[in-house]
């Protein structure tokens, strides 16, 4: 009877491994699938990447910023006489200092010292 109590026991172990390898197997399987799904999007971000650095270039050109400019400003040539040396132009004027809004209540506080609210005994020495 003790051979027979064995033989299950090895076969319901058997059978266990083969459901816990089974288990992982479909585990690793999903996880692939996911990973690969993970990679298209990957690949398809970068693609769009390229498609809008190719656009942003096409859009920064010089030549077709010069174009736009030329067809929509009106922009004179710039003449020569209009180049100057930084030490020949005229100082930059400063700009006025407003004046300081008036605070009557400043000027009644002052400078803190000699007024006391009453609410907090005034200290000497401080």
């Amino acid at each position: 009877m003790s051979m027979r109590v064995l033989h299950l026991f090895v076969i319901v172990a058997l059978i266990l491994a083969a459901a816990y390898v089974y288990d992982i197997k479909f585990e690793a399987t999903m996880q692939a699938e996911q990973l690969s799904r993970v990679r298209g999007e990957i690949r398809r971000e970068r693609d769009a990447i390229a498609a809008l650095r190719a656009e942003w270039a096409r859009l920064d050109s010089p030549a077709r910023i010069q174009e736009l400019a030329q067809r929509h400003l009106s922009l004179k040539s710039l003449d020569a006489l209009q180049i100057d040396r930084l030490a020949a132009l005229p100082e930059r004027k400063k700009p006025p200092q407003p004046e300081p809004p008036s605070d009557p209540i400043a000027a009644l506080i002052g400078d803190g010292d000699s007024m006391s609210t009453g609410s907090v005994a005034a200290r000497s020495g401080q």
